[in-house]
């Protein structure tokens, strides 16, 4: 939805077509501030971005063979503490996969 308000805010203007689409002007400026400054991310999706680059360094230094589990042990033994569904969750996200 925020696309299509991008798209047509010119014409008809933000809070027009928020009335005729169930998302409040609040929600598409808070989006709108997100995309231009990094600051303003949750503090979830800036702690998984930075998480997301030590898992890829973890798997492909271990020739992207490691799971979840092994993944989440390695992490913890560099001091990198998180949970292991978080480990599930990004590694879901970016299409890792430990070898069967």
């Amino acid at each position: 939805m925020i696309d299509f308000i991008d798209d047509h805010r010119e014409i008809y203007g933000v809070e027009p077509i928020c009335r005729v689409l169930p998302n409040a002007p609040s929600t598409y400026y808070l989006h709108a501030a997100r995309r231009t400054d990094p600051e303003k991310q949750p503090v979830r999706a800036r702690s998984d971005a930075a998480l997301m680059i030590e898992i890829q360094r973890v798997f492909e230094a271990n020739f992207c063979v490691y799971g979840v589990r092994k993944i989440w042990r390695q992490l913890a033994r560099e001091g990198i503490v998180t949970a292991r569904c978080t480990v599930a969750r990004l590694m879901r996200m970016m299409g890792l996969a430990g070898v069967v």
